[in-house]
């Protein structure tokens, strides 16, 4: 685009959003210049193949295997995880591994297989390397799970980074699911799905993609068992995904196909097999155990307008207060800060933050401030200064303070990848806890940098510390964000040590579990958006992110009273329940949709010491809190296709009603015993049933034998069971934890079964048996 384009572009700037028109041209302009100096063009590439194996080298966990263009290594973990690395790559640096990574396990050994290939045996799996670099992972029993062909790499004549391909096979059968938010999934169809972290700058709904959370990681699930692989590289790419088909009497089956296109970066990744149970714990060990929020943040956040200063937020309480709608937090977005300027609040609409925070949290309330990385230029201010003292912004080639545009204007943006940097941010927090801020959520944090035209983000150039080894943005953009809330995290740690941190993002990476979670962002008010939220849920507590919800109502317009209703329903049962002003408060709906919205709150209130249970489950295994059908039983086709419906832990089964006017609703059922909770009736699986789906409910399904703590009329805690099938056992986890502190609270196992015509609920104790120290309430002995 030249000068003509942009004096056209400018001139088109509606009077009202002039200013912020004018920033953004020139914000565009910027990046456009700094990536044409600073990037080099790629010219004349050479395509390379790994070529024959020419040689190998055993070692701990397997070994190296050399070809005659390239070279592999393979390394099995202890935790059954399985690495490999062409051209050198190994497990670090990376941005996703927590700790020092697994140890190699002794017991795998590298042999030679037929054909002049090579194996490595493990006691999971065995990976099997062709002449020509093909591998394939197959169960102990020889099943081929993937197979990848021999890469291909193209390397520019005059030096820099190589491009590079994979593709790889799965079963027919196989179907994926994964890869970060997407909102078309849960099952990833047919199509491609870049790599490259993105504010849509707009609602989003399910055909919309990238958006602002993606990650190399794949789950596939077929009949001969599920893995997940992890292409731990930061770089832009794209997934291009092809579903199988098995051939049909003496037909051949069509495999299904995975191609990943990377523009940069090393070729490496992880593969974990097993159950998903099996798979999800050691991505967990791999990557760090899921952050427990703090009791309040399971209960119901509500986001205000932000322009109504302090009266407005008391005014948000008192409404629920006086109409029976509990309520935990109260978001304050940028409205509430000094010019949208980042760790500020306007004293004019604020000038008493403490004092109303305290009488806030007397009433059981929360108040969470929204923080973005744009740094508003202000030669004086404090963040801007203080940031410019420690060179924590980030430059391009030439030493030079890369500029951009956020919601406070021209801004520059600290460098996260920067260990000294993370320190100062972390540091900037006082601020705001001191001001009585409880909880943060980051927005804008791709980076956004409001652009006219092409991509709203930093110049591909810019110059990123990456911890010292240095690199340009095109490797820091899709991690930007997860350092951001390492950032954060660590320096919550610091100021408020007794506290478990609550913090959620806009963004972020494979790994950000532990720091906290996410929300879906702006997905568009629809019934469309609505089907999305829920597809973003289930994807990223496959990826390893369990709590995680969407704004109630969407984005962009305001919902029917029936399209409200059934997203606060939905989202009564997700892990992250936020209502928005934007979208109507429930009065706003009229009496009808008011109760229906009270009862949905007042189950998520009761059913808080199963959300705080399935928190520290997480942690320990790393078993998302909301599941997709097939979790229990991966090779039940007929769950694998279902996407409306999940279960929340191992004990209910939820069916949101996401299509308009649906007073009843099919429903498949996993095997086993299942209960109404609110009629009590009992439904076989595996089937599927037509369930009753009321303007009231949603169908909610507990499973036989369940035992599921919940909060009781009196406030305590009191344990939910329901009756197991004749001849058989059930059981279930408490993890009592009321608390915002680091102690760690005990997990109690209980067991229920029949004797004669009664339900006996025990305690397993190292001990012994014991009675349950809480009520039991027996249900579904009707």
């Amino acid at each position: 685009m030249d000068g003509r384009d942009l004096v056209r572009s400018m001139s088109v700037v509606g009077s009202g959003r002039a200013a912020r028109g004018l920033r953004t041209v020139r914000a565009a302009w910027r990046r456009r210049r700094i990536d044409a100096a600073g990037l080099p063009r790629r010219g004349p590439e050479r395509a390379r193949v790994p070529g024959q194996v020419q040689g190998v080298e055993p070692g701990p966990g397997g070994g190296l295997i050399r070809f005659g263009r390239s070279e592999l290594r393979i390394v099995v973990a202890t935790n059954g995880a399985v690495f490999w690395g062409w051209d050198g790559a190994g497990p670090r640096p990376s941005y996703a591994l927590a700790g020092s990574g697994p140890e190699p396990d002794a017991r795998a050994v590298l042999e030679p297989d037929k054909e002049g290939g090579w194996r490595v045996v493990a006691e999971r799996l065995t990976v099997v390397v062709s002449r020509h670099g093909a591998v394939e992972v197959c169960t102990p029993g020889g099943v081929t799970l993937r197979r990848e062909l021999p890469p291909r790499w193209w390397e520019p004549v005059g030096g820099g980074a190589a491009r590079w391909m994979q593709r790889s096979q799965v079963p027919a059968d196989a179907r994926f699911f994964g890869l970060g938010g997407r909102a078309s999934g849960p099952r990833l169809r047919d199509g491609g799905y870049r790599l490259w972290n993105t504010d849509p700058g707009r609602a989003f709904g399910p055909g919309d993609d990238p958006l602002y959370l993606t990650m190399p990681v794949q789950l596939v699930v077929a009949d001969a068992g599920t893995h997940l692989v992890f292409h731990d590289t930061t770089w832009d790419g794209t997934v291009v995904l092809r579903e199988g088909e098995e051939g049909a009497g003496s037909g051949h089956d069509r495999a299904g196909s995975c191609e990943v296109r990377m523009d940069g970066g090393p070729l490496r990744c992880w593969v974990v097999v097993g159950t998903p149970a099996r798979v999800l714990l050691t991505w967990a060990a791999l990557t760090g155990a899921p952050a427990v929020p703090p009791a309040w943040a399971l209960g119901h956040h509500h986001a205000g307008r932000g322009t109504g200063g302090e009266e407005g937020v008391r005014r948000i309480v008192a409404d629920h207060q006086e109409r029976g709608l509990p309520l935990d937090a109260v978001h304050l977005g940028a409205g509430h800060q000094d010019g949208h300027r980042v760790f500020t609040v306007d004293q004019e609409r604020f000038p008493k933050l403490p004092v109303l925070a305290e009488e806030l949290r007397r009433d059981g309330v929360r108040l969470v401030s929204v923080v973005d990385p744009a740094v508003r230029v202000e030669p004086g201010g404090a963040v801007y200064e203080s940031g410019a003292a420690v060179g924590a912004f980030v430059r391009d080639g030439q030493g030079r303070t890369v500029e951009g545009a956020g919601w406070a204007g021209d801004s520059v943006f600290p460098d996260f990848t920067s260990a000294r940097v993370r320190e100062w941010w972390g540091g900037l927090y006082e601020e705001l806890l001191g001001q009585g801020v409880a909880g943060f959520w980051h927005d804008a944090n791709e980076p956004t940098s409001f652009s006219a035209f092409g991509e709203p983000t930093l110049p591909r150039s810019a110059r990123h510390a990456l911890e010292g080894r240095g690199g340009d943005h095109r490797e820091a953009h899709n991690v930007y964000a997860l350092c951001m809330a390492r950032a954060a995290y660590e320096g919550l740690r610091e100021l408020a040590p007794r506290e478990r941190p609550f913090l959620f993002s806009r963004s972020g990476w494979a790994g950000l579990q532990r720091y906290g979670g996410t929300w879906s962002g702006d997905v568009a008010t629809g019934w469309p958006g609505l089907r999305a939220s829920l597809s973003l849920v289930l994807g990223l507590g496959l990826c390893g992110v369990p709590y995680s919800g969407p704004d109630v109502g969407g984005t962009g317009g305001g919902p029917s009273p029936e399209l409200y209703l059934r997203w606060l329903q939905l989202g009564a049962y997700l892990p992250l329940l936020r209502t928005h002003a934007g979208c109507g408060e429930p009065w706003e709906f009229g009496a009808e949709v008011l109760e229906h919205a009270r009862v949905a709150l007042l189950e998520r209130r009761r059913l808080l010491p199963y959300f705080m249970t399935l928190a520290h489950v997480a942690r320990r295994t790393g078993a998302p809190w909301v599941r997709p059908l097939w979790w229990g039983a991966p090779e039940d086709r007929a769950l694998r296709d279902c996407e409306d419906t999940f279960l929340l832990g191992d004990g209910l089964l939820v069916a949101p009603v996401l299509d308009p006017g649906a007073g009843r609703r099919a429903v498949r059922l996993p095997r086993g015993r299942w209960y109404d909770t609110v009629t009590e009736e009992v439904h076989q699986g595996p089937a599927q049933v037509l369930l009753d789906a009321p303007l009231a409910r949603i169908p909610v399904l507990a499973r036989a034998g369940a035992v599921i703590p919940v909060r009781g009329a009196d406030g305590g805690l009191e344990l939910e069971v329901w009756a197991p099938a004749r001849g058989r056992t059930g059981g279930g986890l408490v993890v009592r934890d009321a608390g915002d502190g680091w102690e760690e609270p005990e997990v109690e196992r209980y067991v229920a079964r029949r004797q004669g015509g009664r339900v006996v609920v025990t305690r397993d104790r190292e001990d012994g048996v014991a009675e349950p120290p809480y009520p039991v309430r027996v249900r579904g002995l009707g």
